[in-house]
């Protein structure tokens, strides 16, 4: 009986040994962002019905994505639905879609599907482009065609 006593309290100080070791691990490395959203619901933008959508998220101090908001908004007609969503009024778009940084611009199409996205400041000309040749491919040149020869 008192062996059986031993074995037990053997037992519970393991455990409480294994327990305050774990307890004592460092945390885990920080892991990448996996970047921006892959997929919208387009049912929580205006215009869902529109063939394209373009997302700016921005936030109301943020002065890059000031410079950002007039880019984006002359991509809007007939075919392109555009949202500026500003973290302060768009909080739960934010969050819902985890960006972390701002300015983060996506470009996504009926279904949903982000097909371009740019986190960080970007030039009218790579916007445009990107949207063009989303909505028509074949319709920009080649980057190579750019290069001095």
């Amino acid at each position: 009986m008192q062996s059986v006593s031993v074995a037990a309290l053997i037992a519970a100080l393991v455990t409480l040994v294994a327990v305050t070791m774990r307890s004592r691990r460092p945390e885990p490395p920080t892991q990448a962002r996996t970047g921006p959203p892959q997929q919208l619901d387009r049912a929580d933008f205006p215009r869902s019905g529109a063939p394209w959508l373009a997302v700016l998220f921005v936030s109301e101090t943020c002065h890059t994505c000031a410079d950002l908001i007039p880019k984006v908004e002359m991509l809007g007609s007939a075919d392109v639905a555009v949202l500026v969503a500003s973290f302060q009024t768009h909080k739960v778009l934010h969050e819902r879609y985890a960006i972390d940084s701002v300015p983060t611009t996506v470009l996504a199409d009926a279904d949903g599907e982000v097909r371009k996205a740019f986190v960080g400041p970007v030039s009218a000309t790579d916007l445009w482009a990107a949207m063009a040749e989303l909505r028509e491919p074949g319709s920009t040149p080649p980057p190579e065609a750019h290069q001095p020869g």
